[in-house]
């Protein structure tokens, strides 16, 4: 056998293997004496069926599978030996066998993958978001937190403090959903005074163009996807269902020890302190997806490599379960592309800074996810027994573990990027944080 290999460009290359007889016959003779051992065959009794009956009757179909095996076999090795970062699949070059010959030749196409290296440390316009709680967000919080607790009353007729449970419809546009909006919710006096002083069973009509104050209010009421609800101008019935007003929660120690257990928040001053610190903890997390997010794009758009675009759009014409035609599998191509060009970026950010992860790393994180979900019921000092049985069965579990080792390999991305990335640091509320996360 011999594996020869010639590089056709950078991103292409032709696999030449060469099978003698003697690399393949020996594998065809054994599966041709077990059929003859096990062929039944009118007119012969079982395992007396000559040879060269069941040469020609099975004979091409076992060569082509046995040295088809082979190949797959040597093929995979020989890539992995030489190391070869390919994308898709060798594809067979379609050439005429001659299955006599004493020496078989079989030709494949590779796609390789580009070479090329990342710049962290170079100019861009990429900012880190440091999320604060304000004033007014905690203000926000704290009435939210009363009406929560507060004790519901019903009213005959809507009026300015009111709470509606109704259902919003356009029959046109496919929209029928039952939410719950206080009028205060509504942007405009205008539009608000056509709901004060109805009652259950009235019907509102009203347009969806600036009715609250931003889009993801719209969105949420009227549940149509993000895309759909920027523009959209429609006019809307709204069915009137419940009328209520919320008694709000008097700000005493019996909330505060509701909220956060006997004694540990005292006044209004440490519960607006308590909300900062859970509120921007969360704020902190969404900040880092985006921080990441934002360096990955960076890096797609900074980053010049060319793909073997013509090998993968043939692969992907025979890569999924139904074949494409030429035109079909170049557009597809030109939809993954950009997915393709991410996956090789990411890939290269883990190779190029050398970020790996082992056992332990996974164990350690598992543990800590395993603690924190048990402390949030209450099991702030469980027995280490215990952990390790829970942990033990989590990493049994093999797409947990794949899920909790992303999560860890996503920590060490964020680390090298906070430490080579100069992003500028910009402190912003969780409103303005939104706005910057849409680009509104």
């Amino acid at each position: 056998m011999n594996i020869t290999r010639n590089n056709v460009d950078a991103l292409n290359a032709i696999v030449t293997i060469e099978l003698a007889k003697e690399d393949y016959q020996g594998n065809v003779d054994n599966v041709l004496s077990n059929y003859k051992k096990n062929a039944n065959v009118p007119g012969f009794r079982k395992g007396a069926v000559p040879m060269s009956l069941i040469v020609k009757q099975y004979g091409k179909a076992v060569l082509f599978e046995e040295v088809n095996k082979i190949l797959q076999e040597k093929l995979g090795n020989y890539l992995a030996e030489e190391k070869l970062d390919i994308l898709g699949n060798p594809l067979p070059v379609a050439n005429d066998i001659n299955w006599d010959a004493d020496v078989l030749k079989f030709d494949f196409e590779l796609g390789l993958a580009p070479e090329f290296t990342l710049d962290l440390e170079g100019k861009n316009k990429i900012k880190k978001f440091k999320v604060v709680a304000d004033d007014a967000m905690l203000d926000e919080q704290v009435e939210f937190i009363q009406k929560q607790y507060g004790k519901m009353i019903s009213k005959e007729v809507v009026e300015e403090t009111s709470e509606m449970v109704g259902t919003f419809a356009n029959e046109e546009e496919g929209i029928n959903n039952e939410v719950k909006i206080a009028v205060s919710d509504i942007r405009t006096k205008t539009n608000q005074k056509k709901f004060i002083g109805k009652k259950v069973g009235d019907q509102v009509t009203v347009s969806t163009k600036g009715l609250f104050e931003d889009d993801h209010k719209l969105m949420e009421v009227l549940a149509v996807d993000h895309d759909r609800v920027h523009g959209l101008e429609i006019d809307v019935v709204f069915t009137i269902n419940e009328i209520n007003e919320t008694e709000k929660a008097e700000l005493n120690q019996e909330l505060f020890d509701k909220l956060f257990g006997e004694g540990v928040v005292t006044s209004v001053e440490q519960l607006k302190e308590k909300i900062k610190e859970d509120a921007e903890k969360q704020f902190a997390a969404q900040a880092d997806q985006k921080f990441l997010n934002d360096v990955y794009e960076h890096l797609l758009d900074s980053s010049s490599f060319e793909l073997p675009a013509a090998f993968l759009t043939k692969w992907l014409m025979d890569a999924g379960e139904t074949p494409m035609t030429a035109e079909e599998a170049a557009a597809e191509y030109a939809k993954s592309e950009k997915g393709l060009r991410f996956q090789l970026i990411e890939g290269k950010v883990m190779s190029q800074f050398d970020l790996q992860l082992n056992f332990e790393e996974i164990k350690e994180h598992t543990t800590k996810l395993i603690k924190e979900q048990m402390a949030q019921f209450g099991q702030m000092d469980p027995e280490d027994k215990v952990v390790e049985d829970i942990v033990a069965r989590v990493m049994s579990n093999q797409d947990e573990v794949r899920r909790i080792s992303e999560q860890v390999m996503n920590e060490k991305v964020l680390a090298l990027f906070n430490e080579k990335v100069k992003a500028e640091v910009k402190e912003v509320s969780y409103k303005d944080f939104v706005k910057e996360m849409y680009g509104e």
